[in-house]
Formats: structure tokens, C-alpha cells, sequence
């Protein structure tokens, strides 16, 4: 199949620039993948769509503010940081803009001194291996000097950290937030085990290559970056108690999705395990696990759509997102919503 295959027309001001007052208020747009027929609802209606002994699956990733704006030492030179990956010995693989400044030996300051790190390696795609130097916890002082890596497309300040992490953010690890479950309250996660519904909690960690555009005209040629998961006893118990008593399981998001369908076997069974996943899922792909998805809207010709096509069908899933478009539905991170089941 080919990238423009996954092409649609998106006008600008659709795209959400801040996160709604009420998280569960926002729109959510309902396809049915075998009729494909659309219906439109609020969030909080999600309830209508999940039964009892069904199991819903969330990422409980944590967004790290990992978005570092320093100075290069010696100079009031600008240099932007964006930690992607954890190493050994306080080295973590970065983006650096701009780049032709962050050579190997360059140190930069952050916080007035409260944090300096060094340029060691030059790695694949020009990303930079930054080896960190601070007196305290890491975590800590990223709280109080970095900011949420947002994606690019917005613009808008976030006053609130937190309306970029879900409610059930726990383990600290993210480049970029789990959106779909952004929509989620306590309250509406409460309502949902009190109608029998399970929730099964998995970790994956979003890196930046699941955002990566695909530059190959062949979509299978697209090389996914890998991702650390983890999946414990709980909640594998609980999706294969879903799936054995002939219930769905329905992810939150790409995110939750990638993580089952890269650790279950073949029969669709799932144990207690952790690795790196480079799985990517486009038409073609054979579901082991997943039955419905809770999504938002995805970029044109992103991985993400592509997803979500090989659930729905791409033209099914075309059709859902230019009826969204003409209803005025908002997109990407901090839109709306979609439920296919």
C-alpha cells in the first residue's frame, strides 16, 4: 500500500490548540467497522459501548517534561533539548536544535547551572548522546526546569502540566502523551468497574518515532522505532479472562494496543512479561487480542492511521474522518474522540 493512500484534507483550525475544562466532555465519534456506520456522541457516553466482563485496556505511561531550554556554555546561545531515550550513567539519547551547535564536547547550561550536560556521541539521525551532571534527583529538577514536549502542530502555551498526562499516569518514561486517555476522569473509570467493566493497567513508553512522519512512498518499508513495555500478572489475567469468557477487549489508544498485539502469542495469549517493541500495524495485520479501540484523530499518512485503518478498513476509516472534518470535529492530541467497535 502506498503512504498517499492514507491522505486527507485537514484545515488548520481544526486542529485543537488546548485540552477542554471537563476531560469527558469532549466529542466522540462512533464507527462501527463492519457497517461502517458513523454515529456521534459525548465521551462520557462511552459507557453505552462497554459491557459488563469486557476489559479495558490503559497505558499507565507517564509524560516526562523532557523539553530542556538552555545555553551553550560561554555563550547566550539558545539550544533546545528533547530527552528521547534513557541510557547508562546519566547518558540520554536527545534531539538538540539546533543542531550544528551541539557537537561533540559542546556543555550546556540549564537553570543557571542547576543542571549541565555535555555532548559525547553523535548518533543515528543526527540525535545527540547528552551525558547530565546535577546535584539532587533527575526527576526532580526536570520537574522544575523542563517542559511537556507538545507536539509541534501546537502552538498555545499549556498552563497546566498535568492536562498533558491522563489521570492514571504512573510510570515515569514518555516522550509524548497516550492522548486517547486523556478524555478519562476517576469518576468515569469508577463508573465503568462499577458495570463489571476491567480495567487491565499495561506500560508502554511513547517514544517520538510512533509520530515520525513516513517518508517511504511503500508503507512497508517504514522502519518503526522501538518502545519499552511492560505487562504484569494482573493484567494479563485479566485480558485473557476477557477473551476466554468470549468478552472484548478494547484499548485506549494506539499506544495500548501496540503493547498486547506485540506480547501475545499467536493463539492471542498473553503472560507476564517487558521488552522493546517495534511492532507497526497497518491493513493486512490480523488482530490476536484487540476487538475495539478508543482512539483520537490521527495525522494523514501517519503510522497512527494507519493503525486504525487495519482495525476499521481504510476507506471505512476516510469516510469516519471526512465526516468529522464536515462536523467540525477537533484533532489530534488534545481533540476529540473515536470509539470503533
Amino acid at each position: 500500500m502506498k503512504r498517499q493512500d492514507f491522505y486527507y484534507e485537514l484545515p488548520d483550525e481544526l486542529i485543537a490548540q488546548d485540552p477542554l475544562a471537563d476531560r469527558e466532555s469532549s466529542r466522540l465519534l462512533v464507527l462501527d467497522r463492519e457497517s461502517g456506520v458513523i454515529s456521534h456522541r459525548v465521551f462520557r457516553e462511552i459507557t453505552d459501548y462497554l459491557h459488563e466482563g469486557d476489559c479495558l485496556v490503559i497505558n499507565d505511561t507517564k509524560v516526562l517534561p523532557a523539553r530542556l531550554i538552555g545555553s551553550r556554555e560561554g555563550t547566550n546561545g539558545k539550544i533546545e533539548i528533547l530527552l528521547l531515550k534513557r541510557k547508562e550513567n546519566n547518558v540520554w539519547e536527545t534531539l538538540v536544535k539546533p543542531g550544528r551547535k551541539a557537537k561533540v564536547g559542546t556543555k550546556i547550561i540549564f537553570g543557571g547551572g542547576l543542571l549541565t550536560g555535555e555532548v559525547v556521541d553523535v548518533v543515528e539521525e543526527g540525535n545527540r548522546l547528552i551525558q547530565f551532571s546535577y546535584q539532587g534527583i533527575f526527576e526532580e529538577i526536570l520537574d522544575e526546569l523542563g517542559q511537556m514536549p507538545l507536539p509541534p502542530y501546537i502552538t498555545h502555551r499549556l498552563e497546566d502540566k498535568n492536562r498533558y498526562q491522563t489521570v492514571y499516569a504512573v510510570h515515569t518514561g514518555s516522550a509524548a502523551a497516550p492522548t486517547a486517555g486523556l478524555h478519562f476522569t476517576p469518576e468515569l473509570l469508577l463508573k465503568l468497574e462499577g458495570q463489571g467493566v476491567d480495567i487491565a493497567r499495561v506500560t508502554l513508553h511513547v517514544g517520538l518515532g510512533t509520530f515520525r512522519p513516513v517518508k517511504v512512498d511503500e508503507i512497508a518499508e517504514h522502519h518503526m522505532h522501538s518502545e519499552f513495555y511492560q505487562i504484569d500478572k494482573e493484567a494479563a489475567d485479566k485480558i485473557n479472562r476477557a477473551k476466554e469468557k468470549g468478552k472484548r477487549v478494547i484499548c485506549v489508544g494506539t499506544t495500548s494496543c501496540r503493547t498486547v498485539e506485540s506480547a501475545a502469542c499467536e493463539n492471542g495469549k498473553l503472560t507476564a512479561c517487558s521488552g522493546w517493541t517495534e511492532i507497526f500495524i497497518y491493513p493486512g495485520y490480523q488482530f490476536k487480542v484487540l476487538d475495539g479501540l478508543i482512539t483520537n484523530f490521527h495525522l494523514p499518512e501517519s503510522t497512527l492511521i494507519m493503525l486504525v485503518s487495519a482495525l476499521a478498513g481504510r476507506e471505512k476509516v476516510l469516510a469516519a474522518y471526512e465526516e468529522a472534518v464536515r462536523e467540525r470535529y477537533r484533532f489530534f492530541s488534545f481533540g476529540d474522540a473515536m470509539y470503533i467497535g
